[in-house]
């Protein structure tokens, strides 16, 4: 999996605090300069100001400015069962890779065996990876064997769905065969907002593996681009479930 930084709102504290500022300012946020917007908040710089501002808002629940920033990441390599997962939120938009439309006629089902098109999960080769709802232990042999099922049968899959395609059935069908773990590409954006609650739902302890080390990425892109804002996330509402869906 490789997640990428595609667009960002510029400047998008700023615009938080723009938009914050507004519903209580006599002046109009649009005409005036984000020093004049933010003179009457507490701090000694403006860096201050906004993370006073900023801190208050998350603090509080007044969570409709952050809707305002907008960040779009490229995706590249999930299972059709984490997009599954992520495309259950409302909020963000979605541009999925087509398998009606992308056919994989070339790739080697060999390849496929080794880990090539479809993602392998961590316990069906780690004999130390524990999942949730796992009923008992598996030892050296199990594990050997939980492998090679999992390996056979993808490769299987997929040369079946080749044949299929060789025998005239249309990719739109074809892929019917294919397993949940192939992977695909996607383009998704949302606001900081959403972000936030993406976190909360997908980075938590509870979450599948693969979809919870997306997010992890998310958030690591995120920080960079909203210092102040994920900095609070990660300190002090991380983990809790606040809940900030629209």
């Amino acid at each position: 999996m490789e997640v990428t930084l595609l667009e960002a709102t510029d400047d998008p504290e700023d615009l938080v605090c723009k938009a914050a500022r507004n519903d209580y300012s006599d002046e109009f946020v649009g005409g005036q300069s984000l020093e004049a917007t933010m003179e009457t908040v507490e701090g000694d710089s403006l860096e201050a100001k906004k993370e006073t501002l900023i801190g208050h808002l998350l603090e509080h629940g007044h969570f409709g400015p952050f809707e305002h920033p907008q960040i779009t990441f490229a995706v590249e390599g999930v299972s059709r069962s984490c997009m599954a997962q992520i495309t259950r939120h409302r909020h963000v938009s979605f541009d999925v890779q087509s398998m009606r439309y992308v056919s994989f006629d070339e790739v080697d089902p060999d390849d496929v065996r080794a880990g090539e098109m479809v993602v392998v999960p961590p316990s069906a080769t780690d004999p130390d990876w524990v999942g949730r709802n796992q009923k008992g232990d598996a030892d050296e042999d199990d594990i050997e064997r939980r492998e090679e099922i999992f390996r056979d049968t993808v490769a299987d899959a997929v040369e079946s769905y080749q044949e299929l395609l060789d025998l005239g059935m249309p990719p739109e069908d074809a892929r019917f065969v294919l397993p949940i773990g192939t992977k695909v590409n996607m383009v998704m954006s949302m606001n900081v907002r959403m972000l936030m609650h993406v976190a909360d739902m997908r980075a938590a302890a509870d979450a599948q593996w693969e979809i919870r080390t997306m997010t992890e990425e998310l958030l690591d892109i995120a920080a960079d681009w909203c210092p102040i804002t994920f900095d609070h996330y990660e300190r002090e509402m991380k983990n809790r479930k606040n809940r900030l869906a629209p």
